[in-house]
């Protein structure tokens, strides 16, 4: 009802409008003094002018818009209405053989686009009057005034929601005290609490999507201090196709205060290796795998195959790239890649070029208590799917590894080193080109220790940590994954690839960070407590053992381990001693003949075949709260 009441009260409007404006541009061409003949042409005329007006702009939907969100293409529409009406009349009065002035048709449609440009705009002024009154005004700073800030600004101003914009701040000292879309920049990041305290602002929005941790870091710390609401645009890794919206602020997490650099990818030689091909992904519903697929997908494949165990996890991320219309098809799969019959018919039915292998059993202390299972999913099953992709002559075969496989002390860890030498093995056998990818931790992924530590400050604490000293490396998913692909393109085969994973991270300040940013105080309103090593747990991951070293690629953040060329025979040997193993006993054993530093590495941490910690964890777990608490602090 209300639509209608407005759409009946602009056809009024612009009746009257359309049947004013030829006696006022009269009036105006000869300056008060109409002569009669054009007056009588007017007056004889101006239902015609009106119907005309009328009728056209009804045809360009100027009676169907929300005018309260008027902006720029609205004013073109109303332009491109009253000109072409402006057009059709010139041609009726100069066919009738009413000849006016062509300044009076000139100043009817400059005067037309006026008035009735206008009376839409008052709608938007009306509508932005209203919302200001009937809400509080929340003032805003925008930190950095760089892209991204000025185009949230830009879109903020457009929403006219209760935000409202008081000034930027930017290190550029260029930029201070100039204006960025009518709006001041006002400062450095020193200044920030000066600004607050000066403008009453009550929300601050970190737009720096390219800034690295360290700089995110401190800027979350100066803005936290202040009281206000801080939220923050996600990194370069998670924007949409790199466009900023307002949509996307949020709180800021983690993964801002750990952001790393941006990594450059190699579109062209991507397109090569991807676009047109068939690409099988396995484990495709855990957090690689499906993210996997979503880089894979913006690379315009011939078919995407989402294979995976779990049934709930394929159906979420085939159903959400199914959302995205792509031009291609999807077909998720459900199988174990321990099923050679399943596998081969897969393969068979699709007959995938590229293959990225990242189904595998990744919990340490699980698949400790469980080593049969951890060798028949991560080594036999990727065994599996290399044997059949070599029979079917795929092009590439990626396997996902981890920097547990170096040096291992968990049975995990050794497993995954043993899927390597798989991979490695089969290269050397195989047209296929076969190869790996080591990184450590993923913030996000199912298997972080970041959701248990989020349900455990939400229970209230305390928040358990194994060791005060201990440190894993961390990277985002979207980062490991197009680092993944952009290796999968480097590949000549048998490479195990290396990521560039920047600096470890202390657990327990990962620990800290999350409480705080939950708005509380670590070890005050949220206790820490350290548990002491689980059963194969080291205290620092390492990416390469010291004898292996690395050399570098074309890609900065790649490089290939230098490792000794593999015994195809004794790996056959042991995997064949592997296959027959049924006791935890025979199966590290085996482990220890195939990866000597995994005996080595257990000998040294005195963990036994039970996978029971020793001497040495037993000493480290004998420290007093008081001490792990002052190496934290």
């Amino acid at each position: 009802m209300r639509t209608k009441l407005i759409m009946l009260s602009l056809l009024l409007v612009d009746i009257c409008i359309t049947a004013a404006v030829p006696f006022m541009a009269m009036l105006i061409r000869f300056e008060g003094n109409i002569s009669n003949s054009y007056l009588q042409v007017i007056i004889a005329n101006t239902p015609i002018f009106v119907a005309v007006r009328i009728s056209i702009f009804y045809f360009f939907g100027l009676y169907h818009r929300l005018w309260r969100y008027a902006g720029i293409n609205e004013m073109i529409v109303i332009i491109g209405a009253v000109t072409c009406s402006s057009l059709l009349l010139m041609v009726y009065t100069y066919l009738s053989g009413d000849v006016l002035p062509r300044s009076i048709h000139i100043l009817s449609w400059l005067m037309n686009t006026v008035f009735i440009g206008a009376s839409r705009i008052s709608l938007r002024v009306v509508h932005h009057l209203r919302q200001r009154l009937s809400e509080e005004t929340v003032n805003v700073l925008i930190i950095g005034a760089g892209d991204a800030g000025a185009v949230l600004a830009r879109e903020l101003l457009q929403r006219e929601d209760k935000r409202k914009i008081i000034g930027f701040v930017d290190d550029d000292v260029y930029k201070h005290n100039k204006m960025l879309n009518g709006i001041k920049v006002l400062g450095a990041r020193k200044d920030i609490s000066a600004i607050i305290r000066t403008h009453f602002i009550k929300e601050i929005i970190i737009a720096m999507p390219s800034a690295g941790g360290a700089v995110i870091r401190e800027t979350v710390q100066v803005c936290r201090q202040t009281g206000c609401l801080v939220t923050i645009l996600p990194g370069i890794y998670e924007l949409v196709d790199g466009k900023v919206t307002v949509q996307q602020l949020r709180k800021v997490n983690l993964e801002d205060l750990l952001r790393r650099d941006a990594v450059s990818l190699d579109t062209e030689g991507l397109q090569r290796y991807l676009s047109g091909k068939r690409v099988l992904v396995t484990g495709a519903g855990g957090s690689i795998g499906s993210e996997l697929c979503r880089q894979i997908a913006k690379f315009n494949p011939d078919l995407l195959v989402l294979l995976g165990k779990g049934e709930n996890s394929i159906y979420e991320i085939h159903r959400e790239l199914q959302d995205c219309h792509l031009p291609f098809p999807i077909e998720p799969v459900i199988a174990d890649v321990r099923d050679q019959d399943r596998i081969r018919s897969i393969f068979s039915q699709y007959k995938p070029q590229v293959v990225f292998h990242a189904a595998a059993h990744k919990h340490v202390p699980l698949m400790e208590a469980q080593p049969e299972e951890a060798v028949h999913n991560n080594v036999f099953g990727t065994k599996t799917v290399a044997d059949v992709a070599n029979e079917f002559g795929a092009e590439t075969f990626i396997m996902i590894s981890t920097d547990k496989a170096v040096n291992p002390t968990s049975v995990m860890g050794a497993t995954k080193r043993a899927a390597e030498l798989v991979v490695q093995h089969m290269n050397s056998i195989s047209r296929t080109k076969f190869a790996a990818v080591r990184f450590g931790n993923v913030l996000g992924s199912r298997g972080s220790v970041v959701p248990l530590f989020r349900k455990q400050i939400a229970a209230g604490g305390p928040i358990t940590i194994t060791h005060s000293e201990m440190k894993r490396y961390f990277m985002t998913i979207p980062e490991a994954t197009q680092l993944v692909l952009q290796a999968g393109a480097l590949a000549h085969g048998g490479e195990v690839f290396v990521l560039d994973m920047g600096e470890p991270v202390k657990i327990v300040d990962m620990a800290c960070d999350l409480i705080q940013l939950s708005g509380l105080i670590p070890f005050q309103d949220i206790k820490i407590e350290f548990t002491g090593l689980r059963p194969g747990e080291k205290l620092f991951e390492e990416l390469l053992t010291a004898e292996e070293g690395t050399s570098a690629t074309r890609h900065q953040k790649i490089f290939t381990a230098n490792l000794h060329a593999v015994d195809g025979k004794h790996i056959q040997h042991c995997l064949l001693a592997l296959y027959g193993a049924t006791h935890r006993h025979e199966v590290t054993a085996v482990l220890d003949e195939l990866i000597p530093s995994y005996a080595a590495a257990r000998k040294k941490h005195c963990i036994g075949a039970d996978g029971n910690a020793g001497v040495l964890e037993q000493k480290q777990q004998s420290a007093t709260q008081a001490e792990r608490q002052s190496a934290v602090t």
